[in-house]
């Protein structure tokens, strides 16, 4: 019985990964590889580049937020997703129209957003009824192995002279099978005779509210902190290293280090405070940011793909975690409210990033603004912590 609810559970946690892998890695993040092809080919320049991302990004905002509405199966809203996420990427390499892509992208991240709060939710509750919590961590591998994937595809396509529009064609087939290998484990009914899990803590009401806000507040500068680098990191390589083979391999690394990070997250005591967890993963994302301001060479880009990298998924899954002990398997709207934060973030970066390039000509200012935000999000959860001690104590 034991064998067969620990074969159970990870094959809960891989259909999470390769899910995750999809509507994160592809339906989000393939763009970013894919954007200087989109330069190179001429068909878009930089400053639509960076609308392109911020409709994607306000897209997530809007599925977030309808994720806190939305009631039914976990698993039909799912499933919506990942065939949503294959059709709308095989649509950006068909169409050749920039208000085509603007839509396109814009429901992507609605796909994207849908189908993470709904796999995250039922994953880290199924994983929980099968007394596998650990592996959650293994979900949120996905967003990892779908940048290195693409990263280094865009990568052979690049150095074969190979149009955009074909790598988008290329992502919509990966999507599909990835799609197709998971398909029957989110299927049928989601209910199970386990008793659900309540809230691990014992803040009065007020605390609750005051610890919520918090975390979503710092769970917005995260996503804002990173989003830039994310975004733009294969550009600014190319700024900084003209000629040079080495920016297409900075983020397959940085995909790399998501997984490796979400790994070795598993690792770590499940007792270990969150919010302490996560502002020691934001700190290492702010040293990441500002060594590639400091030092724009191979081994500055290399080192900060890596202190980016390592906590990116990371961060997703403390927060999850933390929604989960304020709310228990009642989470999920938290988990939306987290994601609509995040997507708020996102959503300003974008833009602002690419208007300081246009007044100073590079991206150090909006990087110096994304690490400082970065900063002031570890210091909110330090203060979060501690605070929630003094009531305790």
């Amino acid at each position: 019985m034991e064998i067969d609810q620990s074969r159970e559970a990870w094959r809960v946690a891989l259909a999470g990964t390769l899910c995750l892998a999809v509507a994160m890695g592809i339906g989000r993040f393939a763009f970013t590889p894919l954007l200087p092809m989109m330069l190179h080919d001429g068909v878009i320049d930089l400053a639509a580049g960076g609308w392109l991302a911020t409709a994607n990004y306000l897209g997530y905002f809007v599925g977030a937020m309808l994720c806190m509405a939305l009631r039914g199966s976990a698993t039909r809203f799912i499933r919506i997703g990942l065939a949503a996420t294959v059709l709308l990427t095989l649509g950006m390499g068909l169409s050749q129209s920039s208000a085509v892509w603007l839509a396109l992208r814009a429901l992507a991240g609605v796909a994207s957003a849908c189908t993470f709060v709904f796999a995250s939710g039922w994953c880290l509750q199924r994983l929980a009824q099968l007394q596998a919590p650990a592996l959650g961590g293994v979900i949120y591998c996905g967003p990892g192995l779908g940048i290195l994937l693409t990263g280094l595809a865009t990568s052979a396509m690049v150095s074969h002279d190979w149009k955009a529009s074909y790598g988008w064609l290329s992502y919509a087939l990966l999507a599909l099978l990835l799609t197709a290998i998971v398909w029957r484990t989110f299927t049928g009914s989601t209910t199970t005779t386990s008793a659900p899990t309540s809230a691990s803590h014992a803040l009065p009401p007020t605390q609750i509210i005051r610890q919520t806000r918090g975390l979503t507040i710092a769970y917005a500068l995260a996503g804002f902190g990173y989003i830039i680098t994310a975004t733009f990191l294969p550009v600014i390589a190319r700024q900084a290293l003209p000629g040079s083979s080495w920016p297409d391999l900075f983020w397959p690394l940085f995909g790399i280090c998501v997984s490796l990070g979400a790994l070795l997250a598993t690792r770590l005591p499940i007792h270990w405070d969150n919010r302490l967890l996560l502002a020691v993963c934001y700190l290492l994302q702010a040293c990441g940011i500002l060594i590639g301001v400091a030092s724009p060479s191979v081994f500055g880009f290399a080192l900060g793909s890596i202190l980016l990298g390592l906590p990116f998924t990371a961060i997703t899954l403390f927060a999850m975690r933390d929604a989960r002990r304020l709310r228990g398997d009642q989470a999920r709207s938290l988990m939306g409210l987290l994601t609509a934060a995040y997507g708020i973030g996102q959503i300003i970066g974008p833009p602002l990033a690419t208007r300081l390039v246009q007044g100073s000509g590079n991206f150090t200012s909006s990087l110096c603004v994304a690490a400082v935000a970065l900063v002031a999000g570890a210091c909110l959860l330090g203060l979060m912590y501690r605070e929630s001690k003094q009531q305790l104590a």
